[in-house]
């Protein structure tokens, strides 16, 4: 099998962390090039001793001449607001650009800007696809730049979309309530993710605020009627990874637990990473933990006529690094389940 060269920009990160650990896995991945805002070049073995046996450089300054020589596609695990100093230059240079930011997410510059920074390439919106492939494969497979979906809107949208695209539900009137571990938060140094500020605590934060409530309100938008609002409410709490949310939703028609199930069923029957439990069977983030995985579960509260969804992901690989692989293997035409089949960490 001919090898495809990455390169791999923001790899210290803990998306870049299991973007690299994943790649290592994959029959189909040479990997060229490393890069990080680190003090000086060292080796990736030093950094992360479970890579003692790799030999290969993490770069300190990225030499874009360079990344733009010796990788084919480029995968960027960088803050939100510093992709948008080279995916430009990638995109010029005819590369595959795999963007984990958010920096391409939205359709719209202006929103971007409202809850990030002004962006500096709004050209390149329209030319990005969502990289969510459960709703967008056939346009991932033709892209040269995807915008890598954030981890609370992957689980979400995957939760929403089967019961919006029926029209069963009022899209303006949706609240999630979900709940991230701490590597949600990134690996920098804050005062309020130290193990003791987070041990035996249970928070909310950006009530209402959030940066990833206009990336779901925009995607909701576009399989209904083409207006969302979402209440999103995210919590810390105190485990490594993982997201769970449940979603409430007001229904417009009368429906059964048994047909919504059915219905769920039927829509992710053919998607190898998405999942629809057993009705009695709720998800768990322990059950895909370091998987690609989203399990689901519906129901309808006839008390109250709302539809309720329980989701999990593993915010580090569904909802970042392995859907970015995944969005990988349909650009290269590769099987799409292709070095994501492992399963999950237990206990």
């Amino acid at each position: 099998m001919k090898k495809i060269r990455v390169a791999i920009i923001g790899v210290t990160g803990y998306a870049g962390e299991e973007l690299l650990r994943i790649l290592l896995n994959h029959p189909a991945v040479e990997i060229r090039y490393l890069g990080a805002k680190i003090e000086k070049g060292t080796p990736i073995g030093e950094i992360f001793p479970q890579f003692s046996s790799l030999h290969l450089l993490c770069h300190s300054e990225i030499d874009k001449e360079e990344v733009l020589k010796v990788a084919d596609t480029i995968f960027l695990a960088l803050p939100h607001g510093v992709s948008l100093q080279y995916v430009p230059y990638f995109y010029a240079g005819g590369k595959t650009i795999i963007d984990l930011s958010a920096d391409y997410r939205f359709d719209s510059a202006e929103i971007y800007e409202k809850y990030y920074i002004p962006h500096t390439s709004p050209q390149l919106l329209k030319e990005k696809v969502y990289g969510l492939p459960e709703l967008y494969r056939e346009k991932i497979k033709k892209s040269k730049l995807i915008a890598n979906p954030g981890c609370y809107p992957t689980g979400v949208i995957l939760g929403l979309a089967p019961a919006v695209k029926e029209g069963w539900i009022n899209t303006e009137s949706i609240v999630v309530d979900a709940k991230s571990g701490v590597t949600g938060a990134g690996r920098s140094l804050k005062p309020q993710l130290l193990y003791s500020e987070v041990n035996e605590d249970f928070k909310a934060y950006a009530v209402g605020t959030h940066r990833h409530q206009p990336e779901m309100e925009q995607e909701i938008a576009k399989l209904g009627n083409g207006k969302s609002r979402i209440l999103f409410i995210p919590h810390l709490a105190p485990y490594n990874r993982g997201i769970f949310s449940t979603i409430y939703a007001d229904l417009k028609v009368r429906v059964s637990s048994e047909e919504v199930w059915e219905k769920y069923s039927s829509f992710y029957k053919e998607e190898p990473f998405v999942k629809v439990l057993p009705p009695e069977k709720f998800p768990s983030v322990k059950e895909v933990r370091g998987t690609n995985l989203c399990l689901i579960n519906v129901r309808v509260e006839k008390r109250t006529g709302k539809l309720v969804i329980l989701t999990v992901i593993d915010n580090l690989t569904k909802g970042a690094s392995g859907q970015a692989v995944q969005n990988f293997n349909l650009i290269m035409g590769l099987p799409e389940t292709m070095g994501l089949e492992n399963l999950p960490y237990l206990p």
